[in-house]
C-alpha cells in the first residue's frame, strides 16, 4: 500500500451552518480517500494508511450526539492500525478533534481550535500547519474560501515534502447543493496534476461563476456596446446571421438564448428581460471577444 503524504484541514462555520474538508497529497485522488461531511453532523479527514471507515463511521457516532473526541477514542479503539492513523474530526457544535499516530512519517502532527482540526503527515515541518491556521483564523468569508485559502497557505509554507499530485475540498450545507435538493455545497477533486491546489483555485472559481447568485446590483443591461459585442461573439461563434446592429431584437434574443445557454449561464442572466451579470459578460468576452 502507498504511504500517502497528505496534509488538511476539517473546520466548520456554525453561523453559516456549514462543515467542510480540504485536503492536498503526493498521492492520487486523495479526494475519493480523506474528505467526509454530513451536513448538520460534522466532517472527517481520514489520512495516512487512511482507514477509510473512520469518515462514515465517525459521523454516524456524531449524529447520534457523540462529540468529536469521543468518536475519535472510539474509532480508534477499534481500530488496530491506529499508529499509522491519522485523522481530524469536527462536530455539529464545532468541538474538534485532531490524531497522530506514533508510526506516521515525520513531519506528522495535528492542531485544533475552536471550529477547526488542522493534521498532516510527511510534511516539510511544523510551520505548515501553523500556516494553515493562522490563514484560516485571519480570513474572513465563507467556510469554502477559508478551507482553500488554509490549504494554499499550508503548501506555500511548504507542504507535502514529497512533491504534489492531488487535491480536494468538500463542503456540506443545508440544501445547498445544485437546485437545493441535495447538502453537497462544494465537491471538487484534482486527482493527479502538477499543481492541484491552484487548479482546486481555477475549480473554485468557475463554481462562483457558475453558481453565484445574481444580484441586481452587479447587472448590465444589454444595450449599447455589451450589446454589440454580444452579438459579435454570437456572429463569430455561428448564432447569428448578419451584422452587429446593436438591436435587440427577437432574432437576437434567440441568438444569445441559444448561445448563454449552451455556455451553462441561465442562471445568471436573462434573455427576455435583457439583462446579464457583469462577470457572466466579462468572462465571454474574455473567452470569446477574439
Amino acid at each position: 500500500m502507498p504511504k500517502p503524504s497528505t496534509f488538511s484541514i476539517v473546520a466548520c462555520d456554525l453561523v453559516e451552518g456549514a462543515w467542510g474538508v480540504a485536503v492536498a497529497s503526493k498521492f492520487l485522488a486523495v479526494g475519493a480517500v480523506v474528505p467526509w461531511a454530513q451536513a448538520g453532523v460534522g466532517a472527517v479527514a481520514t489520512q495516512s494508511y487512511a482507514n477509510t471507515s473512520f469518515g462514515p463511521r465517525g459521523l454516524s457516532l456524531m449524529a447520534e450526539g457523540v462529540c468529536a473526541q469521543e468518536a475519535l477514542d472510539q474509532l480508534l479503539a477499534e481500530d488496530e492500525g491506529r499508529k499509522k492513523r491519522q485523522v481530524g474530526l469536527v462536530d455539529s457544535r464545532g468541538r474538534a478533534a485532531t490524531f497522530t499516530g506514533s508510526e506516521c512519517f515525520d513531519w506528522a502532527s495535528g492542531l485544533t481550535g475552536p471550529g477547526y482540526a488542522i493534521q498532516g503527515n510527511i510534511l516539510a515541518g511544523q510551520a505548515v500547519e501553523h500556516a494553515m491556521q493562522t490563514q484560516f483564523l485571519e480570513m474572513d468569508g465563507q467556510l469554502p474560501a477559508r478551507l482553500y485559502a488554509a490549504l494554499l497557505a499550508g503548501e506555500r509554507a511548504g507542504g507535502d515534502r514529497r512533491g504534489r499530485q492531488s487535491a480536494a475540498i468538500l463542503v456540506v450545507k443545508p440544501n445547498a447543493g445544485y437546485g437545493g435538493f441535495n447538502d453537497r455545497w462544494i465537491d471538487y477533486r484534482v486527482d493527479d496534476h502538477e499543481d492541484p491546489i491552484r487548479e482546486l483555485g481555477r475549480l473554485l472559481e468557475l463554481h462562483e461563476l457558475y453558481f453565484k447568485e445574481s444580484d441586481a446590483k452587479d447587472r448590465i443591461q444589454l444595450t449599447g456596446a455589451p450589446l454589440l459585442q454580444l452579438q459579435e461573439i454570437a456572429i463569430h461563434k455561428g448564432y447569428l446571421d448578419g451584422k452587429a446592429d446593436g438591436h435587440y431584437d427577437a432574432v437576437t434574443k434567440r441568438a444569445l438564448r441559444a448561445f448563454t445557454g449552451n455556455e451553462n449561464f441561465e442562471e445568471r442572466c436573462n434573455i427576455e428581460e435583457g439583462w446579464m451579470d457583469r462577470a457572466v459578460f466579462d468572462y465571454l468576452v474574455k473567452k470569446f471577444g477574439g
